[in-house]
């Protein structure tokens, strides 16, 4: 069967201890996907330094172990003797107690601080629920990480197993620490362990205590998405108004999120995803089985060329410049740069903006569209965080009254569809984002709808019920084109044209008139009389 387990070797000399986890107690380990190691200095004593594996088995766990540990003497000779494991939770507080849990881990960050003791640990987990789909990211202090291992340990106890505290006696030296002078000099490896530690260790490497995450809440989550999250890398940046931890948070689609968590009173978290993008310094590298990829940690010129704009994405890597949104340099020089991540209101830091209600700077277009077909306005926000609302404008009126979603207009992320369109539809649609109490508008478009029957006389024809079969179907055709153009962002607008390009192209050659036809038979005569097999 298969043996799950935790080793160390040093070497083949006989004098390099090789050691590993017990295999007769199942609960040390049972069937665990390890995620992550990592060494981290307990106290300033090197001795005193510990390693720590994450892992999920039935629950996530994570655990640890002395760097220098050498087996017992008499009891778990080349076993681990400092082996304690510890669950980590990820979960959204419920009613009641009924919290919502992330429980299947998949990979661990350490950024870390001044202190190299205490790194942040953060966390990406998922659920295993078939009915609640979903991914979180959770970070846990390595002090309360270690207030875990410091406190109760668990035991089984009745007739149904169940891990409950540990009240009785607890053997000297602390099961779990190592063998150092910060606790005991006389005891200077792990073979001069008491039998009664390593007896109790044996029996008890659970702690009882849970290790919860900073808040008591993930910083990050997504539910009822087409994708889950499965790794993590943090950057802490330091922005005008202070120190921030981005996210980039890798899925199992390919794509790679860009997110700000932002710390407000009592751990009340916001998170923010600045950006989705498609797959050393300043560079993100991402790796898979097809290959490398490397992305630049700010991409601040999508952001757009207004102040607004670069304010309102709350970017801690980009700020405006008086011209631009680029990259922003902490500096102790006294700059004009505009920059607020906490709560991203442009109308506090750019000083050209004094009533967002009527601010009316994004582009205009011209658009055409032809009566009972369909059309499509695109308005793709900058911003993450914005919502979008639709207002038209319509021919011969002065108020504006907001679109509605109906039979015939569709909203998506990419913008408007109105399919069937009539003479009522002509007029000014303006996309407008609103964040917080900021709204500008993104886009304005002039619709104008043709008549089709002027697009009849324009192009006037003999009437033919085969033709007008035709039309209907190219008609329902184009309308599918569009859901394609709607459900596949890789597909442009420019591949779009030139499809439609090449099958108008074609209808035109397969349906020509008689003079098409004639000097088609023209050209095939010429090449027989010029291809004709010689005679022998």
């Amino acid at each position: 069967g298969k043996d799950t387990a935790l080793t160390r070797s040093l070497g083949a000399s006989q004098d390099q201890h090789c050691i590993r986890t017990d295999v007769s107690e199942h609960y040390w380990l049972n069937g665990a996907k390890f995620i992550g190691i990592f060494p981290i200095p307990d106290t300033y004593n090197p001795d005193d330094d510990k390693i720590y594996f994450f892992f999920r088995e039935v629950s996530q766990e994570t655990s640890t172990s002395d760097r220098n540990d050498i087996g017992g003497q008499r009891s778990l000779i080349n076993k681990w003797t400092t082996f304690l494991k510890a669950r980590l939770v990820c979960s959204i507080p419920g009613p009641e107690g009924a919290d919502t849990h992330f429980d299947e881990l998949q990979d661990i960050f350490l950024l870390s601080t001044r202190d190299e003791r205490n790194p942040m640990v953060y966390g990406v987990f998922t659920t295993t629920s078939s009915v609640f789909k979903g991914s979180a990211v959770c970070v846990y202090s390595m002090a309360d990480i270690r207030a875990v291992f410091s406190g109760y340990y668990a035991h089984k106890e009745s007739v149904d197993h169940r891990w409950v505290q540990y009240d009785g006696r607890i053997p000297y030296p602390r099961p779990g620490t190592c063998p150092s002078r910060t606790y005991d000099p006389t005891v200077k490896t792990t073979r001069d362990f008491p039998d009664d530690v390593i007896s109790f260790i044996k029996r008890h490497p659970l702690m009882h205590r849970a290790a919860q995450p900073v808040g008591r809440a993930p910083v990050f989550t997504q539910v009822n998405v087409d994708h889950r999250l499965t790794q993590v890398v943090v950057d802490r940046v330091t922005a005008e108004d202070g120190q921030y931890d981005v996210l980039f948070l890798g899925t199992d689609t390919g794509t790679v999120l860009k997110v700000l968590s932002i710390t407000k009173e009592k751990w009340d978290m916001e998170e923010v995803i600045l950006e989705e993008l498609q797959v050393f310094k300043q560079q993100l590298y991402i790796g898979s089985r097809d290959g490398l990829a490397q992305l630049s940690l700010h991409r601040c010129h999508t952001y757009g060329k207004a102040c607004a704009d670069c304010c309102l994405a709350r970017d801690p890597y980009c700020a405006w410049d008086g011209n631009s949104c680029s990259r922003y340099t902490p500096t102790s020089k006294r700059r004009a740069r505009r920059q607020d991540v906490k709560y991203g209101d442009p109308i506090t830091q750019c000083w050209d903006v004094e009533d967002s209600l009527s601010l009316e700077t994004g582009d205009e277009k011209l658009i055409f569209g032809i009566e009972f077909n369909s059309t499509f306005l695109e308005c793709v926000p900058k911003s993450q965080q914005a919502s979008i609302r639709w207002f038209i404008q319509r021919s011969g009126e002065e108020h504006r009254e907001e679109l509605k979603p109906d039979e015939r207009v569709f909203k998506t992320e990419y913008g408007l569809l109105i399919r069937s369109l009539q003479k009522k539809d002509t007029g000014t649609y303006y996309c407008k984002a609103q964040e917080h109490t900021f709204v500008h508008t993104i886009v304005k478009l002039n619709l104008n709808v043709i008549e089709n029957g002027q697009m009849e006389n324009s192009h006037r024809v003999e009437e033919d019920p085969s033709r007008t079969r035709d039309l209907q179907a190219e008609s329902r055709l184009r309308y599918k084109d569009y859901l394609q153009l709607l459900s596949s962002p890789s597909f442009s607008l420019d591949e779009y044209c030139e499809q439609m390009w090449h099958r108008e192209k074609k209808r035109q050659r397969n349906k020509g008139g008689p003079k098409w036809k004639h000097a088609q038979e023209i050209k095939k005569k010429r090449n027989r009389r010029h291809h004709q097999p010689s005679s022998t």
